[in-house]
């Protein structure tokens, strides 16, 4: 052979190596990625195939499927009661993906997770239909409903925890949306996305979960765990240094009480009746680096929360000065929070300085309802001792008995709470965010810790908004549910 027939023939082998390699390649070390990609137009096919599994709340299906003509796609989600359930399953669309459960677990829900091989091996045998699984949650229906309701046309979320095992019974977000309505790959399904995408509201976003607010008052449990973890309050009943007025560190201006009696206040009677003064001053002789400490220990600053749907993660600024960190002790300048994380807060509290694990998948099902993979309680920190969270117990529970959170009063039971108005916007010009974070007990333990927002309530006053009067009727109504569940 003269050399430049072999020079080619070299050349022809190359090509043909190289593309054994590259085939090789696409099937054995991207075929994964290649199967999954979401522009891959047969994983959607794929997903609709067959009836998807259910999301189960109460024992309850909460979603289904429906057969259509379409020629790709065989089945349809449906939802019960989407818009209550939006912010717990998310959507499943044919032509806009998944989100949250739907998406997360979207292996169990189709049945084509590894853990259903067997399933579907025995379909073939049998000449069963492929069905998808179970996600069972651990949401409380009639706290769920309480939730949305209570809500109502108000902007704002709602998330309750079992303080206990920090199993989610409750996650509400208003405005809200149905997914059912653009779950098909129709123009009418395209019309009702588009409608979403353009909601100055933001419908879709899960605001229990996505948005952070600053916390306002119900912040100063924080400042009050820190200031009794570090040494600066030990007797919760004796008179604090706190002058009236008090001026904020590195400034002139003086901090702003809603009500007389700051002066000296106790820790108790300072959460009673909300004194930004005594918790700036706490927060600031605990210093920066010990109330972000704290803070930490609650949650704030995690970005990997996960529910297992993810939760943005809440600030308390570690950069700060002081004057900046006296106001955050009170709930404002950049302390900012997700509804879940203040519920995290009051549920540690609530469980004796125990935080919890929050999640909201109690356990997987096979489409024969054998168990495939269940949760089990995690501890996630110990923000305060046994001793220091009964007393913030007692103190939370003054609040409710005589301060600012009376609403929350439920008969047969022991009420902790904690009352918050924060400001926003420039030079505090937008209306301010009504809060309320409690938790109820009985003999037997405290099943339930609530946090609540009100972003925005339609036809109040400015100057009638408050956690108290807002928020605090809605978290009595969920922690109501929840106990009237026990019985």
């Amino acid at each position: 052979m003269n050399k430049p027939l072999r020079r080619i023939a070299i050349f022809c082998g190359l090509l043909v190596l190289a593309l054994l390699i590259r085939t090789n390649w696409l099937q054995y070390v991207e075929a994964d990625d290649l199967n999954t990609n979401g522009k891959n137009r047969r994983v959607q096919i794929e997903r609709y195939a067959s009836e998807r599994g259910s999301i189960i709340v109460d024992g309850k299906p909460i979603t289904g499927s429906v057969a259509t003509d379409d020629t790709d796609f065989k089945y349809k989600r449906t939802y019960v009661d989407g818009p209550m359930w939006a912010p717990v399953t998310g959507y499943a669309s044919q032509a806009y993906d998944a989100n949250q459960i739907e998406k997360l677990e979207d292996g169990i829900l189709t049945g084509n997770d590894d853990r259903l091989f067997f399933d579907r091996t025995m379909a073939m045998f049998t000449g069963d239909k492929k069905k998808g699984g179970n996600v069972v949650t651990t949401l409380n229906g009639k706290a769920q409903k309480a939730a949305y309701e209570g809500l109502g046309d108000k902007k704002g979320a709602v998330a309750a925890i079992d303080p206990r095992t920090g199993r989610i019974l409750a996650l509400a977000s208003t405005p809200s949306y149905d997914p059912s309505t653009f779950a098909g790959y129709s123009r009418k399904d395209e019309k009702a996305w588009l409608a979403l995408e353009k909601d100055k509201d933001k419908p879709k976003l899960n605001r229990a979960l996505r948005e952070t607010y600053p916390p306002g008052s119900t912040f100063k449990v924080v400042t009050a765990a820190a200031a009794l973890e570090h040494g600066v309050v030990s007797d919760i009943n004796a008179p604090t240094d706190t002058p009236e007025p008090y001026k904020i560190p590195l400034s002139t201006r003086p901090m702003i009480n809603q009500h007389g009696g700051c002066e000296k206040a106790s820790l108790n009677k300072a959460l009673e009746i909300s004194c930004n003064s005594v918790f700036a001053n706490l927060g600031d002789k605990v210093t920066r680096d010990k109330m972000v400490e704290t803070a930490e220990k609650f949650g704030f600053n995690n970005p990997e929360i996960d529910t297992p749907v993810r939760a943005s993660a809440s600030v308390y600024d570690k950069n700060m000065d002081r004057g900046g960190n006296a106001q955050s002790s009170i709930g404002q300048f950049n302390t900012a929070t997700t509804p879940l994380q203040m519920a995290m807060v009051t549920a540690a509290i609530a469980n004796d300085g125990k935080l919890m694990k929050p999640y909201m998948i109690d356990r997987l099902e096979s489409p024969n309802l054998d168990e495939l993979e269940r949760t089990e309680p995690e501890e996630m920190s110990r923000p305060l001792s046994e001793e220091n969270a009964q007393r913030l117990q007692q103190m939370m529970e003054n609040v409710v008995e005589n301060g600012t959170g009376t609403n929350a009063k439920i008969d047969g039971a022991k009420v902790g709470g904690k009352t918050g108005t924060a400001q926003h916007g420039v030079g505090n010009s937008k209306r301010p965010y009504a809060w309320f974070i409690s938790y109820a007990k009985t003999d037997d333990g405290s099943p339930v810790a609530v946090a609540v927002v009100v972003e925005d309530s339609s036809g109040t006053a400015r100057d009638d908004i408050s956690g108290g009067g807002l928020a605090a009727p809605i978290a009595k109504d969920v922690m109501k549910a929840v106990l009237d569940s026990k019985e």
